[in-house]
């Protein structure tokens, strides 16, 4: 077993990239906030994959937050290549309020992001985008907490997903 499967379970989420007919979609658990002001988030993507490319090159990204509702179309953007997986998924793309890169409707939220570096570590490279603009389902998110009814999805093996149960622990 490789050790990075030790800090598995992890978040999954939907990195959108590129516009128009360039616009693509990839599956990432490797993203995580960077900074609270300005708000900014990170994500690694190996070079290899269509995103990278598209994120390099139009320098803004949206990070979608999917529900297990949209677990067919998180494998297909991780296991998939290139923007012709659209056609096999049941996402919408809509616009973003404040990029061209475009959200997802489908999503629990979307983050939209506006590249501030990108630097090489090992085989990906950390890409680090200031959220300029973001939308959420409102039943999704109460009280400023997730509502974890909306079920979110984690990434806990190669084939498998969890949510996250209801019960909450307090400490006081």
């Amino acid at each position: 077993m490789h050790p990075y499967r030790l800090l598995y379970p992890m978040r999954t989420y939907l990195v959108i990239s590129g516009h128009g007919e360039e616009a693509n979609v990839m599956a990432a658990d490797w993203v995580t906030i960077v900074s609270y002001d300005p708000f900014m988030v990170g994500v690694a993507i190996a070079p290899e994959r269509t995103t990278h490319g598209l994120v390099k090159k139009y320098r803004e990204f949206v990070i979608s937050v999917p529900s297990l509702e949209m677990l067919r179309d998180v494998w297909i953007a991780g296991t998939k290549k290139g923007p012709s997986k659209l056609k096999e998924m049941s996402i919408t793309l809509v616009p973003s309020k404040s990029i061209k890169v475009p959200s997802i409707k489908e999503a629990l939220a979307n983050l939209e992001c506006k590249v501030v570096d990108a630097r090489g570590y090992g085989d990906h490279t950390w890409f680090v985008g200031e959220v300029v603009g973001y939308s959420y389902r409102e039943e999704a998110f109460k009280d400023g907490k997730p509502n974890l009814k909306a079920k979110f999805l984690a990434h806990s093996a190669w084939t498998d997903f969890v949510t996250f149960c209801e019960e909450i622990y307090k400490t006081e």
